[in-house]
């Protein structure tokens, strides 16, 4: 998907709108509210897409964050990264990582006919970069929500999330990145929609957690965009189809058995395979220990386990077991499932 198909519910504003946003379907706005002059902060948290067979459509909230802040005071732009992987989104001993923070605030404000001003930017990273986690929504959905507060835009998050869907080109990860919990992306639905909303299904999956073995090495994402075929059998179409059916049915009825008996892929997980030969033995061996679960998350590398809180010690021994084994370097840790998606509040 290259196109947001979405486009629609996405507003323009400003004097000099540019034809082009017009024509994509994004409406005009006479006026803005009032921008945002005092420093302020962004969070924004990690997330895992695809949860096996749904391919650029279901999404995942997790309890690690990255956080920025924004100073819009300053008379030059000022960028500073800190954290987790900043030697990476620095450049030291590479080509640096686009900062995606940046281009989402310029690209919104073009979008709107409007001039980013001058912000200082402090970034104090959590997420780990090129891991399959959702740095790139993360960075994406905070840099819109902080160039919409710079504006003074009032965009909605649904807003949002169309500017978001059209610059990452799918919905999962910036969808649960901007609503948290377990979301479903569904092309020409202008919001992602929550799977996690019943009160039931909330309460039987409350103990849901994550185990995630985050190797070191990183992935892109493109390269495991190109290690799939151009086509693939029919049966497997049709097989992930329902894989992908089960999981929505999963979360929104909180029945752990489907959930279990859904997480499993022929889309894409069996060609990425071959890019990372610690997938099968980690999901594998978190399966056995108990786990309700397991996949490749996003792109990869990072494998993720979904267990309840029961067998946690267990399968988190487990994928550290299998992972060391496999000879590749890494961390086993756990994450929580946050209901939480992206915030601003003052500094």
């Amino acid at each position: 998907m290259t196109n947001h198909p979405i486009a629609a519910t996405v507003r323009s504003s400003g004097p000099g709108a540019v034809a082009r946003w017009t024509e994509q379907g994004i409406r005009s706005l006479s006026a803005r509210g009032e921008p945002r002059t005092a420093p302020f902060t962004v969070r924004a948290p990690a997330s895992s897409a695809n949860l096996g067979p749904g391919f650029d459509a279901l999404g995942l909230a997790l309890d690690l964050w990255n956080d920025l802040d924004v100073d819009p005071t300053v008379a030059e732009d000022r960028v500073t990264i800190r954290g987790r992987d900043a030697d990476l989104l620095r450049g030291e001993g590479g080509e640096p990582h686009e900062n995606l923070v940046l281009r989402a605030m310029r690209q919104l404000a073009e979008a709107h006919g409007w001039a980013l001003p001058p912000v200082g930017l402090t970034f104090r990273n959590a997420v780990p970069v090129s891991r399959g986690l959702g740095s790139s929504a993360a960075a994406l959905v905070a840099g819109l929500i902080a160039g919409d507060a710079v504006l003074g835009l009032g965009l909605s998050r649904d807003e949002l999330y169309g500017h978001a869907w059209r610059m990452e080109g799918h919905g999962d990860n910036v969808g649960a990145a901007l609503y948290g919990g377990a979301i479903l992306a569904v092309p020409g639905v202008p919001t992602a929609i929550q799977l996690l909303g019943h009160p039931k299904a909330a309460d039987d999956l409350a103990d849901l957690v994550a185990v995630a073995f985050i190797p070191e090495i990183t992935g892109a994402t493109w390269a495991a965009r190109a290690a799939l075929p151009e086509r693939i059998p029919h049966t497997d179409a049709a097989w992930n189809l329902a894989m992908t059916a089960g999981i929505v049915a999963a979360f929104l009825t909180g029945e752990r058995e489907v959930l279990s008996a859904s997480m499993n892929d022929r889309l894409h997980q069996p060609y990425r395979a071959r890019l990372f030969p610690h997938l099968d033995p980690v999901s594998h061996a978190a399966t056995a220990a108990g786990a309700i679960g397991a996949c490749l998350s996003g792109a990869g590398p990072t494998v993720l386990a979904l267990t309840d809180g029961s067998r946690l010690a267990s399968v988190r021994e487990a994928v550290s077991s299998a992972a060391a084994h496999t000879g590749i370097p890494g961390e086993t840790t756990t994450l929580a499932i946050t209901r939480d998606g992206a915030s601003i509040s003052p500094a």
